[in-house]
């Protein structure tokens, strides 16, 4: 939604991750909130977190605005290291009680935690498709081909760009306090981690294709694949998958995602408009829908002699 509709090439996500972790944290310790309630809050504080974020970095236009993410993202990080509540910059791990919380046993705990994770993704990706589908879609179509052209139509570009990013901020605080319950523990270089968060995720929808919403599948499962199968030859792991990236990007410009839609019409998340002229009626006569029949032709003819 960021980059593939309007333009913001954010690479400071993970200030979000780190701030649904540190979130869940201070909600399940300090506030004794149930932690699969706290995902879902955890994700509302870092929408509201992305306010007052939006007012300074939203002065930036192009790579400063990237450069900015990534600033205050470097921001989040030191702030979170100086609580000594939280662990400072060590870190902290949830008390066996709130762990205890969660469920009783391991497994029970992993699969409660996967399955809040599955509903978390078909949440999110149902929340994109019908913003897609909406109004907000057209503006945002808009503003991916044309920027100046949406203005000149009404669509309010800085108003728009907003509405997403404060969305993205709290699907993204979602998503680290579910990753932070799953690890049971947290610190700001693991919350705050621009390789694990932002990299890797800026990775998966390149090669899965940018602007389509069954691109960061794709790419999640090419993403995973490579690791299992490359995680071994350590520092030549990274530079393969940047093999692998500048590969697709100069074969496949619209990703693997773009790629199957062209070359199989492979669309599982349709979006495009057809635009549907109505049926305008005829001011002759007798012209109709329908073609007049030879019989009638003859009787018009016959009553007008």
């Amino acid at each position: 939604m960021l980059a593939g509709y309007t333009g913001l090439a954010s690479i400071g996500q993970q200030a979000f991750v780190g701030l649904g972790g540190y979130s869940l944290f201070a909600l399940t310790i300090f506030f004794r909130m149930p932690p699969i309630l706290a995902v879902l809050a955890a994700g509302s504080v870092a929408a509201l977190l992305a306010v007052p974020t939006s007012w300074v970095i939203f002065r930036l236009k192009g790579a400063y605005f990237a450069i900015g993410t990534w600033v205050v993202a470097e921001v989040y990080r030191l702030v979170f290291a100086q609580v000594s509540a939280l662990g400072a910059g060590s870190g902290t791990s949830l008390p066996t009680e709130v762990v205890h919380s969660i469920a009783p046993t391991r497994a029970i705990r992993d699969n409660l935690i996967y399955w809040t994770g599955l509903a978390l993704v078909v949440a999110v990706l149902a929340l994109i498709y019908l913003i897609l589908r909406s109004r907000w879609g057209l503006a945002l179509t808009a503003i991916r081909d044309s920027e100046p052209a949406a203005e000149s139509v009404g669509v309010d570009n800085d108003r728009t760009k907003f509405f997403i990013y404060f969305l993205t901020a709290g699907a993204t605080g979602s998503v680290g306090a579910l990753i932070s319950l799953q690890k049971l523990r947290i610190s700001p270089e693991a919350a705050f981690s621009v390789n694990d968060w932002t990299a890797f995720v800026i990775f998966i929808v390149v090669i899965g294709g940018i602007g389509r919403m069954e691109g960061p599948l794709f790419g999640t499962i090419v993403f995973f694949l490579l690791r299992g199968l490359l995680a071994d030859f350590g520092p030549w792991y990274f530079m393969l998958l940047g093999a692998v990236a500048i590969i697709v990007t100069l074969t496949m410009p619209r990703g693997i995602a773009g790629w199957l839609a062209d070359k199989f019409d492979l669309d599982l998340f349709p979006l495009r408009r057809r635009v549907r002229l109505p049926k305008q009626k005829s001011s002759r006569p007798f012209e109709s829908d329908d073609e007049p029949t030879r019989t009638q032709i003859t009787a018009i003819g016959s009553e007008d002699d």
